[in-house]
């Protein structure tokens, strides 16, 4: 190839030969000119450094981690350690390969280090670099908290931070009839057991989801799902809810105070809850000539008796003031409850008292347990309530209410629970049409 070539160059004229032969040489010296040395900057504070072509720079560790949208870590390594039952600190290092020493840095770097308290089933990220020196860990808190440990550059210690991700919240809608009980009507309705117990609550002081509930009643509740980078990571708050019981309907909306009031403004809490039980079956309901059922006699019963298994948890039905706790061959262990000047409630046949005496409890605390102590056929709570030194029905009496929302609140708060109302029963319209359909 080269041969041809240099006969077609003997042909041609000379001045062509002088032509190329220019040419070629020019090219020569561009090609082989020395060029400017590259330089860079990380700043515009810094001083300008040199870089050479072809050799190899340390790239910042903080800016290898952080600021590049796809950083280069070819010398650096990320372990993944899911932490089992029995794991301490110190065996997880040693078992990774870092040393007591290592560890020890880590923890000390905040007096709060949340590194120290790492439980089961949650998981360690560590990013390490060729000489095994711990560059940063990441320990998940939760689906959106992150605690965080970084090596600084200038010594061997390192800093702590917790990074927090934003999750977005979509309200989501559910509603159901109840055929058999308000447990199962909720598990159908595709609300998680802490929803079925926040919505009792909600409405457990104008309604005795022991004794109240009937087939045919319904509720409907708007809530928030909360999704932290497009994905799903739990239910939050309520945000309105309605329930019809008995044909008498009652509504609560949740304000930015986090308490729940009715759409005019009152609040849903009451002095006093209805039930001192959760979802139990009721044995016997008020009856001033009830036949007792071991004398066989007319004795008042001055109560509710809640059927329950021994060991069910007791609420105190509002706040106030242990004027008796102990024990007779009648009521078994007992604890009776002051509420401010005119209200008793009594509570009998305990298996167990949690409180004293003179003790101040609050409302809903546990302050016992269900049990057969007593002058009793069967372990069930007997529940008694009086105004004024007189039993009154625990399920008809007038509670006294806690304050309603300030004048200045109650204008914006009444057009919010209108519009979550209104969403509320638009949504039970779409709900009814698509299963009529």
């Amino acid at each position: 190839m080269v041969k041809p070539m240099k006969n077609v160059v003997r042909m041609l004229p000379r001045r062509h030969k002088i032509t190329i032969s220019g040419i070629t040489a020019l090219l020569l010296i561009l090609l082989f000119w020395p060029s400017e040395r590259a330089s860079a900057s990380r700043n515009h504070e810094q001083a300008e450094t040199m870089l050479e072509l072809g050799k190899r720079y340390p790239l910042p560790l903080t800016l290898a981690l952080n600021e590049l949208d796809e950083p280069t870590q070819q010398d650096i390594d990320w372990v993944d350690y899911e932490i089992q039952p029995g794991d301490s600190l110190a065996r997880i290092f040693s078992s990774l390969g870092f040393s007591a020493q290592q560890l020890y840095r880590l923890t000390k770097a905040d007096k709060d280090n949340l590194l120290r308290r790492v439980h089961p089933g949650d998981s360690i990220q560590i990013a390490k670099d060729a000489n095994n020196h711990i560059i940063e860990l990441r320990y998940a808190l939760n689906d959106t908290d992150t605690f965080v440990l970084r090596s600084q550059e200038s010594d061997n210690d390192y800093i702590a931070s917790r990074e927090t991700k934003e999750f977005e919240s979509r309200l989501e809608f559910a509603q159901a009839s109840i055929t058999s009980n308000f447990w199962n009507a909720g598990v159908e309705a595709g609300l998680t057991q802490s929803q079925i117990m926040n919505l009792a609550e909600l409405f457990g002081w104008d309604i005795d989801f022991a004794l109240d509930i009937r087939q045919g009643d319904h509720f409907a509740v708007l809530f928030e799902q909360k999704f932290v980078d497009g994905e799903y990571v739990g239910t939050g708050n309520i945000v309105a809810a309605e329930f019809v019981n008995q044909r008498e309907t009652f509504r609560a909306v949740r304000h930015e105070n986090g308490n729940y009031y009715t759409p005019a403004g009152k609040n849903m809490r009451k002095s006093f809850l209805r039930a001192p039980v959760h979802f139990t079956r009721v044995s016997s309901s008020f009856n001033p000539r009830r036949l007792h059922p071991v004398t066989g006699r007319v004795a008042p019963h001055n109560g509710i008796d809640y059927a329950a298994a021994t060991g069910t948890p007791v609420m105190a039905a509002g706040d106030g003031r242990v004027i008796a706790s102990a024990y007779n061959n009648l009521n078994g262990h007992y604890i009776f409850i002051q509420h401010g000047e005119r209200y008793v409630t009594k509570y009998l046949h305990l298996s167990r008292r949690h409180v004293n005496n003179g003790e101040r409890i609050r409302q809903g605390q546990i302050i016992g347990r269900v049990g057969a102590t007593g002058r009793v056929t069967g372990a069930h709570l007997h529940y008694e309530f009086l105004v004024d030194g007189t039993h009154r029905n625990p399920r008809t009496v007038n509670l006294p209410q806690s304050e309603s929302l300030p004048a200045d609140e109650l204008k914006p708060f009444t057009a919010i629970a209108e519009q979550k109302m209104a969403m509320i029963a638009s949504r039970q319209r779409i709900f009814l049409a698509f299963n009529n359909d």
